[in-house]
């Protein structure tokens, strides 16, 4: 199928509506909606959006209109003040803000933002849903990151009535994402049902940054390159970085983390940058709608008419790729609905 194509059908899923018995899910950290766009295209209800950043809230209603946000300091929500279904909520989703982890940046050990999972384990201590799902760069595991990344873990563990954890990376490009994009996934399950959390299984083979836009009708919207990447770029062959040509031509090298995307491979990871990744043949970045399709947004997916380019970058490079969560969704759905027909009281939920 083209890939197109094949995000409209899962946007048409997104639209199609919640069947009685549909898990239930509440995301944190909820920015323009790809964790939550993943999760309702597996037919899951979504009870609560939270999010603090104003765009990716006016995002974020522009396409789940009957989703209750949260706008504001994760810290400020009282989990009391939450109405949920009588039989709990089945899943907490979240991913905590990555800056402080990420390989791409500076890498701050004591940057406020690495605690930010304390409010999430907050919220799940409260809550002690079925299940839980929680998202971050693979540099929270590497160096002296592990040391927040074990202390994680255990409040994970230890939160509520205690949860089975597994963590695993997954690289987005096994699940229809077209772009190489490790990501540490923490799935747990409420220890008193008795179930080992898995990961979900890779799909396909990697999607190629041809394939995402060969039915691709224009680029969206994007700026030209200026100043020293704009001469940079020319000199950049697919695949090759502006740091290594300049290191080739006998010049120093320094911070010039801009690579050239090559048709036949998957696309680099997205960040926020606009001018991070330039497109494989012209001497440009990534228009708004090619970013979106590399992330796995449908074209469908509204960014409104006042998002800027740079806007759109940020809240797309700061998401999850919906089809990411799409296969861990259903893969967790799966678990839960198998704990559910395994149960001896006759209490057994039917799968929708």
């Amino acid at each position: 199928m083209i890939y197109g194509a094949e995000l409209s059908t899962a946007w048409a899923d997104h639209l199609a509506d919640r069947k009685p018995d549909a898990p239930t899910v509440i995301s944190t950290f909820a920015g323009c909606g790809g964790s939550s766009l993943g999760y309702s295209m597996a037919g899951y209800r979504e009870l609560l959006a939270v999010e603090w950043d104003d765009h990716a809230v006016e995002m974020f209603c522009r396409n789940f209109p009957d989703v209750p946000v949260h706008h504001g300091d994760i810290a400020q929500l009282d989990p009391a003040s939450v109405e949920l279904p009588p039989d709990g909520l089945d899943v907490l989703d979240g991913s905590p803000p990555c800056q402080g982890f990420s390989t791409s940046g500076r890498r701050q050990m004591h940057d406020s933002r690495n605690n930010l999972f304390r409010e999430y384990a907050r919220l799940l201590d409260a809550w002690a849903p079925r299940a839980f799902v929680m998202e971050n760069v693979s540099g929270m595991v590497r160096g002296k990151m592990r040391l927040v990344f074990t202390e994680a873990l255990h409040a994970l563990k230890t939160a509520g009535p205690g949860y089975q954890v597994r963590t695993r990376l997954l690289d987005a490009s096994w699940f229809r994402v077209p772009q190489a994009r490790q990501r540490l996934i923490f799935i747990g399950i409420r220890s008193d049902l008795s179930a080992e959390p898995k990961h979900p299984e890779a799909i396909s083979r990697p999607l190629t940054v041809r394939d995402a836009w060969a039915d691709l009708d224009g680029p969206g919207r994007y700026m030209p390159l200026t100043g020293k990447i704009a001469a940079l770029a020319p000199l950049m062959p697919p695949g090759r970085n502006g740091k290594e040509v300049l290191l080739r031509a006998g010049r120093q090298g320094g911070f010039w983390d801009n690579w050239r995307l090559r048709w036949d491979r998957p696309s680099r990871t997205l960040t926020r940058s606009t001018t991070a990744l330039i497109h494989p043949d012209e001497d440009r970045p990534l228009g708004a709608r090619e970013a979106a399709r590399l992330q796995s947004f449908p074209d469908e997916f509204d960014w409104g008419p006042s998002s800027t380019w740079s806007q759109a970058f940020a809240r797309i490079g700061n998401s999850v790729p919906p089809l990411l969560m799409r296969a861990i969704a259903m893969s967790l759905r799966d678990q839960l609905d198998r704990i559910d027909l395994g149960r001896t009281d006759g209490q057994v939920r039917t799968a929708s």
